[in-house]
């Protein structure tokens, strides 16, 4: 945590993430959110690359078809898969070819890459995107994120007794071996 930065040096509370949802829906960077929110411009970062839910549901759709391929629109492959029955189907229409083709580039997002590594302020339409998996930050989902993290932190070992004096068994001997 950077000393020139003052707060209180807590965890983030609902109403900050809620201020970094919108932050993020206006294109703002992570530098100036924390400015804003007296945190360090790695606390931010970390908050939305481990708190982003991904989103595939327009998977399939007209504009963003099963094949992820890069060149897609210049393809020209027919029957990739090697079916016995030749496929008179394109491969840049088919799910298969992306298994199959040895030319095969998934195609990548810069956004979801690198900071801020959400679709919340992409220009693209989301029902346009050639992306399979789209991320978004949502600040009431990270906050329930974030409460089950903090329970499951607190909660003790979970090993029955049996399976703990089964682990003391082996350690115990070797432990006293040095």
């Amino acid at each position: 945590m950077s000393k020139l930065i003052p707060g209180n040096h807590k965890h983030l509370t609902l109403e900050d993430r809620t201020f970094i949802e919108e932050s993020l829906d206006e294109g703002k960077s992570f530098r100036a959110i924390s400015k804003y929110l007296c945190k360090d411009p790695s606390s931010i970062s970390d908050e939305v690359h481990k708190n982003r839910i991904p989103n595939t549901w327009n998977r399939g759709s007209f504009n963003n078809p099963y094949n992820f391929c890069l060149h897609r629109f210049r393809c020209k492959k027919v029957n990739a898969c090697k079916k016995l029955t030749l496929c008179d189907r394109a491969c840049r229409s088919c799910h298969i070819c992306n298994k199959v083709c040895h030319n095969f580039e998934r195609k990548q997002c810069k956004q979801i890459e690198r900071a801020p590594y959400v679709c919340n302020s992409c220009e693209k339409q989301r029902n346009k995107c050639p992306i399979s998996t789209k991320y978004n930050y949502d600040a009431k989902a990270a906050q329930r994120m974030y409460l089950e993290r903090l329970a499951s932190s607190r909660e003790g070992i979970n090993l029955t007794k049996k399976e703990l004096h089964a682990i003391d068994a082996v350690v115990k001997p070797l432990s006293t071996q040095g």
